[in-house]
């Protein structure tokens, strides 16, 4: 009676876990609605202006830093990515048939870039920046299908495979964190701000993404926030062995100290008096900012200097303090400022301004996070290049002139002196960065879009 009575009520419970399941299994490979499934469009209809915009939007979105390598054709794909799981590619999104996108259509374009979906219901690994590009308007879309699908060569490169080992690399489970850590819904005006500071909310939330490097992650790889309506968005971030620095009000690690004008001009020209472009900022004003118009970077700018800064967090505000590392050869590091970076920056910490940054008050002689400055002192910097031009210095690597605890040491002098008040550098947190980092390239790096 006793295993009767057990096995009805087994199979009543198996009757909603079988539901259960049949309903994740649906979830988990289901197509998102692409609001362009009813607005198709040929890709014979395509007129060469929506190819110029959806170029400028490609450019706004900074496409080709992923999908293109040096050497290689636009938009092969092949760019090599470590993650704490393993290493994916960047995929092959020319018009070619086989290997890249040219089967899809408007409404297959939308939901990759929009939902991370690729035709049959595959999920993308969320290196590609869909929880950002979610917010692309319904015209950005059909302009950047319109680039890609003629403004670009199509190229037979089948893509690489990832080095993710099962189960880890099972897309299904993407999913559900798309679920909790995602907003399906496209950019919304907010009615009481005006449409410049709304432009900016756009692009830095959507296409720019910015989040993906500034905003810090949760333990499951998340962006902690989207938009400004979160305390951490853009509130700085350690990614791949750099610090990427608040990018909101803080005095002392974010734009505190910038106005409108100066960030515009960060963006547009790869410097300003407080700082020159480097790491991987660099690509993204090699390839991006550079090419924004003059009225979106005024609208990023109104954006940014609307995001109010994090005392707590900050610090009290950064004040210089008038000393030359000539006087302080007494201090572990000092000798070498003097002797291997002052003829730059300056025995004052105040650099060259709009040519060689000042080390005196610098977000990376400021922030506890050490990273950046322990990279670039490693590995130089790589060339900027404006208009096509490339600048004429950079910082040199030095891997093989200054030892871990050398490097350490003048890494702490720096932070420590003329008012910055940064903590210490370990030796083994310098051995850790050399150890899988590489020196950046001395030849200028152009992708090209077409």
């Amino acid at each position: 009676m006793n295993n009767s009575r057990f096995a009805r009520t087994a199979a009543w419970l198996a009757v909603p876990c079988l539901v259960a399941a049949g309903l994740l299994a649906w979830y988990v490979t289901r197509e998102p609605v692409s609001s362009l499934e009813l607005q198709p469009l040929a890709v014979a209809d395509i007129d060469p202006a929506l190819v110029s915009r959806g170029e400028y939007v490609a450019r706004l979105s900074d496409c080709v830093a992923c999908h293109s390598v040096p050497g290689g054709a636009p938009f092969a794909g092949g760019l090599e990515m470590a993650t704490p799981l393993g290493v994916i590619h960047a995929t092959n999104v020319t018009p070619d048939p086989t290997t890249g996108i040219g089967r899809y259509s408007l409404a297959d374009f939308d939901r990759a870039v929009r939902h991370g979906v690729a035709p049959g219901g595959r999920r993308l690994y969320p290196a590609m920046p869909y929880p950002s590009y979610a917010k692309l308007t319904d015209d950005d879309v059909r302009a950047l299908y319109a680039f890609f699908m003629k403004g670009v060569a199509p190229v037979q490169q089948a893509n690489a495979e990832s080095t993710i080992p099962w189960p880890l690399n099972l897309r299904w489970p993407i999913a559900l964190w798309n679920a909790v850590f995602t907003d399906a819904d496209a950019y919304a005006d907010k009615p009481t701000q005006d449409p410049l500071w709304n432009r900016g909310a756009y692009i830095v939330q959507g296409p720019g993404h910015c989040g993906s490097c500034h905003t810090p992650r949760g333990l499951a790889f998340n962006e902690k926030a989207l938009d400004e309506s979160g305390a951490p968005f853009l509130s700085g971030a350690l990614l791949d062995g750099w610090y990427a620095p608040s990018l909101r009000g803080d005095h002392n690690t974010g734009l505190g100290r910038w106005n409108e004008q100066e960030i515009v001009k960060f963006l547009k020209t790869g410097r300003n008096q407080h700082a020159v472009v480097f790491g991987s900022m660099t690509e993204a004003f090699n390839n991006s900012t550079q090419f924004m118009s003059d009225d979106d970077l005024a609208a990023i700018a109104r954006y940014l200097k609307s995001l109010p800064g994090d005392r707590q967090r900050d610090g009290a505000p950064w004040q210089y303090q008038a000393t030359s590392a000539a006087q302080s050869a007494q201090k572990p590091g000092a000798q070498t400022y003097a002797t291997r970076c002052a003829s730059c920056h300056g025995l004052d910490g105040k650099g060259q301004p709009e040519s060689m940054p000042p080390l005196a008050g610098a977000t990376s002689a400021l922030a506890a996070e050490s990273a950046s400055a322990i990279n670039i002192t490693l590995n130089g910097s790589q060339r900027v290049v404006a208009a096509g031009v490339p600048d004429a210095y950079r910082m040199p690597a030095f891997r093989e002139q200054l030892s871990d605890q050398q490097i350490a040491d003048v890494l702490t002098f720096v932070r420590s002196t003329w008012g910055n008040q940064a903590s210490a550098v370990q030796a083994e947190a310098v051995g850790k960065l050399r150890g899988h980092t590489d020196p950046a390239s001395s030849s200028p790096i152009i992708l090209q879009m077409r």
